[in-house]
């Protein structure tokens, strides 16, 4: 269901073209695309509009209701791996814990997203190196050269990542950032690579480098928009970040900070550093995390409804 003013330049026709969404269709025949236009004439007033969206939503709403979980096997999972307000343990325990996990999911057959362009130009040569074809190894080199190519048209300083927080928690430089951030996608060979706003396709499965830029919000909205249904995000500063569209299972690098946040982080790695416990034991912990999770357990942020709001990606000029 589309809400449009009906003189945008994005027209409804062109965002939800007929046959977009041929699984859904195929599933539920009836659940046809509504579109709302507040500019069409028989809207009398705002509450007229209002009317109008409600009638609309209602039934969509009901389908939705009627929907019950289903027993489906791991590898349906697709899983966006991120770190935001990263620490000097980032890239010590809880992002290669979440790499170990990932290369767990790889391994049943799911699908695992990372991202943050910004945070892996530094170590392009681990990417390629890791490429299951050559035309994959092209395809991160084509997406990273677009990105530093947006930023210089924009004048931007890459210098500004890291942030002051990032130092504040003993990350010295981009690369030492880029080396703890690329760990959280594991060993496994990258199959795929994703323009930002390209959709996953069902064949596409196993690791898979969706090069969006690195803020949190439009990391976490295009890795919905590629297909993600579970989100890990590991941080080391703290955030309250959390998505309506799916669970966000947070991981924090320190005891310390799990402590002070004890209600708003699912897992702590810092287990790693001053318990002793191993990156595999964790790993095996996030992977089985994972599946609870997916499987209905609530995480904090569901639980006390942390929503960000979604942020398009639009590095296009503005007419």
């Amino acid at each position: 269901m589309l809400v449009s003013l009906g003189c945008e330049k994005l027209q409804p026709d062109r965002l939800l073209p007929p046959g977009s969404f041929p699984i859904a269709d195929a599933r539920d025949p009836a659940a046809g695309l509504d579109t709302v236009c507040l500019q069409d004439a028989q809207h009398v007033g705002f509450m007229s509009m209002l009317d109008s969206i409600v009638q609309s939503a209602r039934p969509h709403l009901e389908r939705l209701n009627a929907r019950r979980r289903e027993t489906v096997p791991a590898s349906e999972l697709v899983v966006g791996v991120q770190c935001g307000g990263s620490d000097a343990f980032s890239g010590v325990t809880a992002n290669p814990a979440v790499g170990f996990a990932a290369d767990l999911l790889v391994r049943v057959g799911a699908t695992v997203m990372f991202s943050e362009n910004t945070e892996v130009r530094d170590a392009v040569e681990q990417l390629t190196q890791r490429a299951a074809t050559p035309d994959v190894a092209q395809a991160i080199v084509r997406e990273l050269d677009w990105y530093d190519r947006y930023l210089a048209r924009g004048q931007a300083d890459r210098s500004a990542n890291t942030t002051p927080g990032n130092k504040a928690g003993g990350l010295s430089n981009i690369a030492e950032k880029a080396m703890g951030s690329i760990i959280k996608s594991g060993t496994s060979a990258i199959s795929h690579v994703l323009a930002p706003g390209e959709k996953l396709r069902r064949d596409q499965k196993g690791l898979v480098f969706a090069a969006t830029p690195a803020s949190d919000f439009i990391c976490g909205t295009l890795q919905l928009a590629a297909g993600m249904n579970v989100h890990v995000f590991t941080t080391g500063r703290g955030t309250p970040y959390g998505l309506a569209e799916c669970p966000v299972i947070k991981v924090a690098t320190r005891t310390d900070l799990a402590r002070r946040w004890h209600d708003l982080m699912d897992l702590n790695a810092g287990r790693i550093a001053d318990e002793g416990v191993s990156i595999e034991d964790m790993g095996w912990e996030f992977f089985r995390t994972l599946l609870d999770v997916a499987s209905g357990r609530k995480t904090w942020a569901e639980h006390w409804k942390l929503h960000n709001a979604l942020v398009l990606f639009n590095p296009a000029p503005i007419t």
